[in-house]
């Protein structure tokens, strides 16, 4: 559950020169307690080599990335945080050649110092994912199950109709219009994995976190080079990695119809 290292320093220069979205902080500078509690997370934690200069900086960038990701989903800033069970590391706790990785048992989402722009909104897939499959499936331990991976296995789902959108949402993105069969998304996925000679691409959750972060990026009010990056203009975009324009927007509608309500019912809580 991890994104490969790519230009990090390289998108940190296109955020502060290309970043389209709200002005949330005012040009205020924010620090790391405050995404912590505005955004609702249950810790971060930060590495020793990251200096003050840089935990001004990745603040910034963290924080504007975290309320462009709540905006587009239509969801309360605290609703970020999974209801204070997400941790969130940066510079700390990295993988060699991984930007940034999710981490199930530690439900933590980390982020390399410099090379982690741009792949916010993957990892936070991951952890919503992960999440979210006790609430929607019925199992008997979740500390290492997804819920795309309960949608793939036919596991029985809990009965409420967020959980209907839910595995709507993954209809379409993992199957065709009718249901019967592989979408192309997957199958083309599933060459990848063959060309390479490991079973990564087609995984459902990476299956739905590159379809996640495909449908962010090309969001028609905001782009944040530091929440996503390169799903249209990368190696792996024109290997057929992510799905086609069409069919992000089937998918980002499936997400909409998923988050949308559920954010109205936070609001209301």
């Amino acid at each position: 559950m991890n994104r490969l290292k790519g230009q990090g320093r390289g998108v940190l220069k296109r955020y502060r020169d290309q970043r389209r979205g709200p002005d949330y902080r005012q040009g205020e500078q924010v620090s790391f307690n405050d995404i912590k509690q505005v955004f609702g997370l249950n810790h971060i934690r930060l590495g020793s080599w990251v200096d003050e200069e840089e935990k001004h900086k990745a603040a910034n960038f963290i924080f504007d990335a975290l309320a462009d990701l709540a905006y587009i989903l239509k969801l309360p800033p605290m609703a970020i945080g999974l209801r204070q069970s997400l941790n969130l590391a940066f510079g700390s706790g990295g993988q060699p050649g991984v930007q940034a990785h999710y981490m199930p048992p530690a439900r933590e989402l980390a982020l390399a110092k410099n090379a982690g722009a741009g792949a916010l909104a993957h990892e936070f897939w991951h952890a919503f994912d992960h999440y979210i499959a006790s609430k929607a499936y019925r199992l008997d331990c979740a500390a290492t199950t997804f819920a795309s991976s309960c949608w793939l296995n036919d596991v029985p789902t809990i009965s409420h109709p967020l959980n209907q959108r839910l595995e709507a949402l993954f209809q379409t993105s993992l199957l065709t219009a009718d249901g019967q069969d592989s979408h192309d998304y997957v199958k083309r996925a599933v060459a990848l994995d063959k060309q390479y000679g490991r079973y990564y691409f087609a995984h459902p959750s990476e299956l739905m976190a590159r379809a996640f972060e495909a449908c962010i990026e090309v969001h028609p009010e905001v782009y944040n080079p530091y929440l996503v990056n390169e799903t249209l203009d990368s190696e792996l975009a024109r290997a057929g990695g992510y799905p086609d324009p069409e069919h992000r927007q089937q998918i980002f509608l499936q997400l909409l119809n998923y988050f949308a309500p559920l954010g109205e019912a936070l609001q209301r809580e």
